[in-house]
């Protein structure tokens, strides 16, 4: 089995480095990441420039690029760069992300956007993420991305994207794993007024996520991490409402 990894923080941050190394031991290991820290770069793709690609050394990697792109760029050129070389990818791994990907983060998310571009490209994906911003706990978030690896996709649907989130505690701190959807994941927030010398005025976001007093650990992914369980979240990027397109047809929207 061949993987292509990738990942938001960059190809130096250690969280892709464990991932690599976790999914060497069942699969030949191929990177393709972003040269720097590209988080909450969502979905998007560089369309008016030219992107620059770098061959580098990875440890436990067949083959390492170093690209000039976001997360959905690693994907698609390094699934075009290594098929040219010959080697079929058969799943997309994206992580080990330094901080949660939970509820609607995903939609701003860089890790879970480049899991989504593997679908898209016709290749079961998945996104991991610990939730700490400098992790220290990786076992777990290891443990769960080799299981997802090695699971028949068939079974379940061949384009699936599997999104993984993991507390940053020791294993036996952790109380357990659920299965289920996405919440909503609200912040604290706010842009912090930046003046340069030259006058020029800027803005910084920053923000801290809400915590939910009454969500249970059965709500969905954002209670289930707050009581202290990884979640596991199958994904798709279909956006469709579908409740709502016979009431949007009855209100004559429609021939």
């Amino acid at each position: 089995m061949n993987i292509l990894v990738t990942n938001d923080d960059g190809i130096l941050a250690q969280g892709i480095r464990e991932l690599a190394d976790a999914l060497s031991e069942i699969a030949d290991i191929y990177v393709c990441a972003p040269h720097t820290q590209r988080s909450g770069s969502g979905h998007a793709i560089t369309i008016e420039r030219a992107v620059t690609a770098q061959r580098t050394t990875f440890p436990k990697a067949r083959g390492a690029i170093r690209l000039e792109g976001t997360p959905a760029d690693c994907v698609k050129m390094g699934l075009e760069i290594f098929s040219d070389e010959g080697v079929v990818i058969d799943k997309v791994f994206s992580g080990i992300n330094h901080g949660a990907n939970m509820g609607t983060d995903t939609l701003y998310s860089g890790t879970v956007s480049a899991a989504l571009e593997g679908s898209l490209c016709g290749l079961p994906s998945a996104a991991v993420s610990i939730d700490a911003r400098n992790p220290l706990q990786f076992d777990t978030a290891r443990e769960l991305a080799v299981k997802v690896a090695k699971t028949d996709f068939s079974a379940l649907d061949e384009k699936a994207v599997i999104n993984i989130n993991v507390p940053n505690l020791p294993k036996d701190e952790i109380r357990g794993v659920k299965v289920t959807g996405l919440g909503l994941r609200e912040y604290n927030e706010r842009y912090e007024k930046i003046i340069a010398e030259d006058g020029t005025v800027g803005y910084r976001y920053s923000g801290y996520p809400v915590y939910y007093e009454d969500l249970g650990k059965d709500a969905n992914d954002v209670g289930a991490a707050q009581a202290g369980y990884a979640t596991i979240t199958p994904l798709r990027f279909d956006l469709t409402n579908y409740d709502l397109i016979d009431k949007l047809r009855a209100c004559g929207f429609a021939d």
